[in-house]
């Protein structure tokens, strides 16, 4: 069966099958072009996670300072495994902190949106900016509204 059809049928028995013949050196028999897209969706796959991620964390910092009065420990614990999990990501993939700006900026769209759809307030309650540092983002202890 040919390499790309395969790429198509059986996703996994394609991936062990270019995973074999990389490891035996066959490089004339690799599918490079369907290998070339897999490796750079693998890239967009993470940075696209990383985004989420931070519109999560920032949506849910919008609705702990602009909402005050609903805080609670499902929002600080949303709040700690984002941050968790953001840091695990970066670790993973440093190449990715090099653009953290550019990344919270486009996420920083992505959570008032959401932090809108959840509080009932309207986008305009928001700061049209990223109103914290990225220090504080991935700072455990910075929860805004709060005193440190």
């Amino acid at each position: 069966m040919a390499t790309s059809l395969l790429h198509d049928l059986d996703f996994y028995a394609w991936t062990q099958h270019q995973a074999n013949l990389l490891k035996s050196g066959n490089l004339a028999d690799i599918d490079v072009k369907y290998l070339l897209e897999e490796i750079e969706s693998m890239g967009a796959s993470e940075r696209r996670e990383l985004i989420n991620r931070l519109a999560v964390l920032l949506a849910h910092l919008l609705k702990w300072h602009y909402q005050p009065s609903f805080r609670g420990r499902s929002w600080q614990l949303i709040i700690k495994e984002q941050r968790r999990q953001l840091q695990r990501l970066l670790k993973d993939n440093p190449s990715l902190d090099a653009r953290l700006e550019e990344f919270i900026a486009d996420a920083y769209i992505d959570s008032v949106l959401l932090a809108a759809k959840e509080t009932g307030l309207e986008e305009s309650a928001f700061p049209a900016q990223f109103p914290y540092t990225q220090k504080d983002l991935l700072n455990p202890e910075f929860y805004p509204g709060l005193e440190h």
